[in-house]
């Protein structure tokens, strides 16, 4: 390189330095960003030796200074790990790092930094020969915090003119490095300010154990940043990380790219990762940093789309090469694209928490998306999306004794025809038969049937966990189908309802289920249509029912005469009512919920009639997370 090349080159890399925080977000490596370009300034790679009082013994690592690196001038560091089947030279012969940092230079994307990369086997015969799983091995790896800490960094701080605070260091790795630097970096935040780790091994500590202190990482972390390929045998490792960060709200960049567990991956991810260090960052836009979206929950088997983006937007992806347009049909519909080979592809907005019903729309005709399961709801099967929330961790599957759910048939005595109802029993129904558990009926809404509180609302996740933190009592809960007519109906369909429930269902209930049979144990609740059903049959039924739910739920506004059907008769039993009622439990979405004003102008009523009620606001609108919260507030209420 000449001297005008070179000081082209110079100024090209002091121009555009920083310059990345300004740019549109570059969410993978372009092409050639890892081949070496002859007329640039480079960084060296050296070999270092230390004295490791961990391991007895004097110890190799290789180090990376930057171009025009200077002993005048102090750096922050970062300590890049290798894999277990690797040493210091692992990164160094699978991805020539020093390449792809010199031309991140060159282009102002990455401030000058050393790069360390140590050997990350602890033990005096650390070459990965042998059997590389050996306990002795594995131990070694463990072993190695030790040494980076009071070994490692120590020399590194003596010999080069680095900066020594927690803000300028930084830790990542791949495969079993993408362990430790989990395990080291979030274990010593006062060390690290800047975790990255890409396609993280088995090593990695469990999320609790890893993060015990998710309030102290949001404070003290820059950066985490988990990356992993999506056909990677290890994706688990990295899923439950990001999701016990996803549920305790700590920033996080979730990368998922198309890939295995390979240099091609971890290429990227130090791609990706260096390009952040030691400058201000911008936490809320980290769930833009991704290639792909995690497979919805709700996806038929082996489905890779749906896909759902850490921001909450969705991916659909169809083959349908035949077809001329292809919309979906989210509450909004979107225009799905066609690639050359016959692809539909669109990425929605972002998309709130908890499910959604979907359909595609193929040349005007809407059908439910192989991909996903079905749901009855909108008063049809429906193609359904379940937006993952942080505050799920109630009606999670966990490892707790579970209840049964049981499809049960019968005859009814009011419409003639053969109905059917879902059924939970408690833990441990089938064992002790002697015991016999009150009754919750819990009613759908409009457009949705028996099927609604169980696929929808995981209503037996909800009682499992809460029965097994000892926060509601063991009970059964009936989930009968509260469809009896249209709107343009409505008074008679309520009084169907009241009489099947009354006439049918609850007979059946007390017949064939070991039940106790009185008021005190007998509690009715429901959502949107199921509330009003609630407000009409269990008002009117309080000698039979102590306890009443409603939730998202009011009689409409324009009824506003005391003296009207709604309201009438609480006028005159408005003393029996509030004697009878252990509790009458309201319950809305907050203003953003649909019933809201109803639910209000309601109240007021209640007030003036004297009407004893607990009221409680749950923000998310006419939505499944929010009943299901409904639900899990209500049951430890029942039956005390």
């Amino acid at each position: 390189m000449n001297n005008l090349q070179r000081i082209a080159s110079l100024l090209l890399y002091v121009t555009l330095g920083f310059s990345i925080q300004a740019q549109d977000k570059v969410l993978q490596a372009p092409q050639g960003f890892d081949v070496e370009q002859a007329e640039i300034p480079k960084g060296k790679i050296e070999t270092i030796h230390y004295d490791s009082k961990t391991v007895g013994n004097t110890r190799t690592a290789l180090i990376y200074t930057p171009p025009g690196f200077s002993q005048e001038k102090k750096y922050p560091v970062m300590y890049l790990l290798h894999g277990i089947g690797g040493d210091e030279k692992e990164w160094l012969n699978g991805a020539n790092p020093q390449v792809i940092l010199d031309n991140l230079y060159v282009e102002g994307k990455l401030q000058p930094m050393l790069v360390v990369m140590p050997n990350g086997r602890a033990m005096k015969d650390d070459r990965p020969v042998g059997n590389i799983f050996s306990s002795d091995k594995i131990e070694a790896f463990s072993r190695f915090e030790d040494d980076l800490l009071k070994d490692l960094i120590p020399f590194v701080e003596k010999n080069y003119p680095v900066l020594s605070d927690r803000k300028n260091r930084a830790i990542a790795g791949l495969s079993m490095g993408g362990g430790q630097s989990l395990n080291f970096g979030l274990g010593n935040l006062d060390s690290f300010a800047w975790v990255g780790a890409f396609s993280a091994a088995p090593n990695t500590k469990a999320p609790k154990e890893l993060l015990p202190n998710p309030e102290k990482a949001k404070e003290e972390l820059e950066l985490l940043f988990i990356s992993c390929g999506d056909n990677d045998n290890l994706l688990n490792v990295s899923e439950r990380t990001h999701q016990y960060l996803f549920n305790n709200a700590v920033p996080h960049i979730y990368y998922l790219e198309p890939g295995v567990h390979d240099f091609k991956v971890w290429k990227n991810g130090l791609y990706m990762f260096s390009q952040f260090l030691f400058k201000p960052v911008d936490q809320s836009s980290f769930s833009k940093y991704t290639l792909l979206g995690t497979p919805a929950s709700t996806n038929v088997r082996n489905a890779e789309y749906p896909q759902i983006l850490p921001d909450h937007r969705v991916k659909f992806r169809l083959e349908a090469p035949d077809a001329q347009n292809v919309q979906i049909d989210l509450g909004k519909k979107y225009d799905m694209k066609k690639n050359a080979d016959g692809i539909w592809t669109v990425t929605t907005d972002s998309i709130g928490e908890g499910i959604h019903y979907y359909s595609l729309v193929i040349d005007g005709v809407a059908v439910a998306d192989p991909a996903s399961e079905t749901f009855y709801g909108m008063g049809r099967m429906a193609s359904g999306i379940e937006i993952p929330s942080r505050n799920g961790e109630f009606y999670a599957l966990k490892d707790v004794p579970h209840g049964d759910t049981r499809i049960k048939h019968y005859f009814s005595k009011v419409t003639f025809d053969w109905r059917s109802m879902y059924v939970y029993t408690p833990p441990g129904y089938d064992i002790d038969t002697q015991k016999s558990y009150p009754v919750l009926y819990l009613l759908h809404g409009g457009g949705e049937d028996q099927r609604g509180w169980s696929t929808q609302g995981r209503a037996n996740f909800i009682l499992d966990n809460l029965i097994d933190n000892n926060k509601a009592e063991p009970m059964i809960i009936v989930m009968m189908d509260g469809n009896f007519g249209g709107m343009d109906s409505f008074n008679t369909s309520l009084e169907r309802f009241e009489k099947e429930l009354m006439q049918s269902v609850i007979p059946f209930v007390e017949q064939n289920f070991r039940v106790k049979a009185n008021a005190d144990n007998r509690a009715l609740a429901g959502l949107s249509m199921g509330g009003l059903q609630t407000l009409y049959a269990g008002v009117r039924n309080t000698d039979k029912f102590s306890y009443l739910g409603v939730f998202s739920s009011g009689w409409f506004t324009s009824n506003t005469d005391l003296s009207g059907p709604e309201y009438a008769f609480m006028q005159e039993k408005a003393d029996q009512i509030n004697e009878n009622l252990k509790a009458f439990w309201i319950a809305m979405g907050g203003k953003e919920d649909i019933a809201y004003n109803n639910n209000i102008a309601m109240m007021k009523k209640y007030d003036q009639m004297g009407i004893k009620y607990q009221y409680s606001e749950y923000p998310g609108g006419h939505t499944w997370p929010v009943w299901r919260h409904n639900l899990y507030s209500f049951a430890p209420l029942l039956f005390k």
